[in-house]
């Protein structure tokens, strides 16, 4: 049995509950068994446990991540008893979601409550998927009537989104879904996304690399929702039909998770990824198999969103004065723009010499 625990989270009015739809048919017709854990922020504030009920703000975050966490162990639980080879299991909003209704010392009271670090309650999801709110570029569809527990402005709904965006940067897979097309194909760009990374056939966009100047660092961390990664990243010797295995360990201060990601060729050219999470434990059994002749990658990763764009920005011990970015992006929907403090030097999407094997060795040439 694989289970997996996505998120989908998004501002105001941003097409959550017609996405759960889409899910719901897509992936039952792919095999899964999907099962919902309704948004607990609702549920409490239509009961009438609210922040403005409860004796403070932070009396009622605790409350709802304690309901929260309660309602997916129990979700999980249940997935473990089903006779599915394939469960997904969708999170209408995850724990992170309530950073973007606190302060930071709620947040730390909050997290003390609970008993978790933030980068647990941030990982303890597989992938995060935000749909950007309908005040952000769809403002003629922006309403509150059909949510009651709804009740945010245009200006404010589009403040909260660019709050979640934040809340969840720096978690390994994150896909920011804009109104940059109209809704059907903003769905359908939902379930494309979630599809590739289970490892389906149904790619909507693909990644770019660029090389840019060694960024002003300062700048970087001064931006609200920019968030600093360590990664170690080894590649194992891969056997049948598997181009490429590699483990991942990613984290800051002491706090880390881990994976393993497989590369799978399905044909037609084309390749998906399937990756899980690890224990500490399995991680270290997998280091045996590592390939010897591919150095292990070391990189400090910047995420940082700008404009609809999730951008990640990979620093390399040995370079000074240069570092990659790479970004999600499909041609036909908008402009690639980069952010004025970023100077691109060049595209090396196609270049072999940019792979992080190569780069990991030091092999790129002083001239490129």
């Amino acid at each position: 049995m694989k289970i997996t625990t996505i998120v989908i989270t998004g501002g105001p009015c941003a097409g959550k509950t017609t996405a759960m739809s889409w899910v719901q048919n897509a992936f039952s017709s792919l095999g899964y068994a999907v099962l919902f854990v309704p948004e607990t922020a609702t549920e409490l504030i239509t009961g009438g446990v609210a922040p403005w009920t409860c004796g403070t703000n932070c009396d009622y975050q605790k409350g709802q991540v304690r309901l929260q966490l309660e309602k997916e162990s129990v979700f999980l639980e249940a997935a473990k008893t089903m006779n599915a080879e394939k469960v997904l299991i969708v999170c209408d909003r995850g724990c992170m979601d309530n950073l973007a209704y606190m302060n930071d010392e709620e947040f730390q009271e909050v997290l003390k409550y609970v008993g978790k670090t933030e980068e647990e309650l941030k990982n303890r999801y597989d992938a995060v998927f935000h749909l950007v709110t309908a005040a952000k570029g769809a403002e003629e569809f922006y309403s509150t009537n059909n949510n009651a527990a709804r009740t945010e402005t245009v200006d404010e709904a589009s403040r909260i989104d660019d709050k979640l965006i934040s809340c969840w940067s720096g978690h390994p897979h994150l896909r920011v879904i804009d109104n940059s097309v109209e809704f059907q194909l903003k769905m359908k760009r939902l379930i494309g996304e979630i599809a590739s990374f289970l490892g389906e056939k149904a790619p909507f966009e693909f990644n770019r690399k660029f090389l840019i100047k060694y960024p002003d660092i300062k700048w970087l961390e001064s931006l609200p929702d920019s968030h600093r990664i360590e990664i170690v990243q080894t590649h194992l010797n891969s056997t049948n039909n598997l181009s490429e295995v590699r483990l991942r360990e990613r984290g800051i201060d002491g706090n880390f998770v881990y994976y393993q990601t497989m590369r799978k060729v399905i044909g037609d050219g084309q390749s998906v990824e399937i990756e899980k999470r690890l224990s500490q434990e399995e991680y270290l059994e997998l280091l045996w198999e590592a390939d010897a002749r591919k150095p292990q990658i070391r990189k400090t990763r910047y995420c940082v969103s700008f404009k609809g764009l999730f951008f990640e920005i990979d620093l390399y011990p040995y370079w000074n004065e240069k570092a990659v970015l790479e970004v999600s992006f499909n041609p036909g929907r908008k402009a690639l723009k980069f952010p004025e403090e970023i100077e691109v030097m060049r595209e090396v999407t196609d270049d072999p010499a940019f792979s992080d094997v190569r780069l990991a060795a030091h092999r790129i040439p002083k001239n490129r």
